[in-house]
């Protein structure tokens, strides 16, 4: 099957779970490609903003041939950009059909905006569109406000759209609910877990403690109440021969120090590279995700996967859990995610564990799920 993916989001504003897919989904003997346009933002990029490419190119990453551009964005004008940014991708892919061809179906990653530009082509083409769904409803809060204040066109784009795709594979069952506030549940859908990459974060057996400080790892980005930072500040309070080793995007700023200071066994380390998450997560005992709100706990995973319990909290998803191994606080409850922090400390991890999240999120099991349900149509 000729497949080209449109995500919403792609490196260096991530979305690397694209490339992951697509490689997988090569495994399965398909034709994959990538098709990318990604938003920069004067804010956001700084400098990246002036001197990043101006022109569209083809590139190899990690195997997958990928189409990109970037589309500098205007401050403050949402549907201006949302439109340009569909008409570039329409653009982009008469470019892409001219040198390849015509796919056999178009797979977006989140309805905002590639689901909209697939779907623009998909009517044109005549050709079959799929959404995979990895946004929650916390985010798009967070984007126009809530109620949709910002931009109430926005939710009545993407809920006619999510209404006319062939199928949405929404990353967790729970996130049909999530969303349905907005969107309604008007629509055929599949939830389908992400990836990962099960051999890069392969279990390893920890060596024994002694007598050093138990090593919980966070790896968040630094947004203070979705990721639940300010609960987690309070539960720690009075755990003593304990460290928090925080990681991610925005963790090393001034609020986040200030959220923890008094406290010297907190770390920061700021942005991880893939590598840098591994190498944490094999230096820790266990991982603490205080999440008011996720789509699907990747980070959460890639820990049981490499050999180290959970603590989180009830607003997890099921798919990205394994019994045993995670220890459930209440959302924003300090005193139970202190708790749950004090128990884990005694939890002997169990391998099996790790082989039953390898028996269900490895990329060919994933892969296969999303075949089974393009071949429907």
């Amino acid at each position: 099957m000729h497949i080209l993916e449109i995500p919403s989001f792609f490196p260096p504003h991530g979305g690397l779970f694209v490339l992951e897919q697509a490689r997988a989904l090569q495994t399965q003997g398909n034709m994959v490609r990538i098709l990318a346009c990604v938003q920069l933002g004067i804010s956001v990029d700084g400098s990246f903003y002036l001197r990043a490419r101006r022109d569209r190119w083809w590139e190899e990453m990690n195997g997958v041939e990928v189409y990109r551009s970037y589309m500098r964005t205007v401050p403050c004008c949402i549907r201006p950009n949302q439109q340009r940014w569909c008409r570039i991708v329409q653009e982009m892919y008469e470019d892409y059909k001219q040198r390849y061809g015509r796919p056999d179906v178009l797979h977006a990653h989140c309805c905002q905006w590639a689901g909209v530009a697939a779907r623009m082509i998909a009517e044109r083409e005549g050709i079959p569109f799929f959404i995979t769904e990895h946004l929650s409803s916390g985010l798009f809060n967070h984007f126009y406000g809530k109620g949709w204040k910002k931009a109430e066109w926005a939710r009545l784009l993407l809920k006619d759209t999510y209404e006319h795709v062939n199928h949405v594979i929404p990353v967790s069952a729970e996130l049909v609910d999530d969303l349905a506030p907005f969107f309604g549940k008007d629509y055929a859908f599949t939830p389908i877990s992400n990836m990962i990459d099960v051999d890069y974060f392969a279990y390893r057996p920890r060596a024994p403690r002694g007598a050093r400080p138990f090593r919980f790892c966070c790896l968040a980005i630094g947004d203070i109440y979705g990721k639940g930072y300010d609960v987690l500040a309070k539960a720690l309070q009075g755990m003593n021969g304990v460290e928090l080793h925080i990681a991610g995007k925005g963790t090393e700023s001034e609020a986040m120090r200030n959220l923890f200071a008094g406290s010297d066994a907190v770390i920061f380390y700021g942005d991880l590279d893939k590598q840098g998450v591994r190498e944490l997560l094999y230096q820790s005992d266990a991982l603490v995700l205080a999440s008011r709100s996720e789509a699907q706990g990747l980070v959460i995973m890639e820990a049981i996967s490499t050999g180290i319990p959970v603590v989180t909290t009830d607003a997890i998803p099921q798919n990205a859990l394994v019994e045993g191994a995670c220890l459930i606080a209440k959302v924003g409850d300090s005193v139970s995610l202190h708790q749950r922090m004090q128990e884990v400390i005694h939890v002997d991890f169990d391998p099996r564990w790790s082989d039953e999240l390898r028996a269900r999120v490895a990329p060919h099991v994933v892969a296969q799920q999303i075949m089974k349900v393009f071949s429907q149509g």
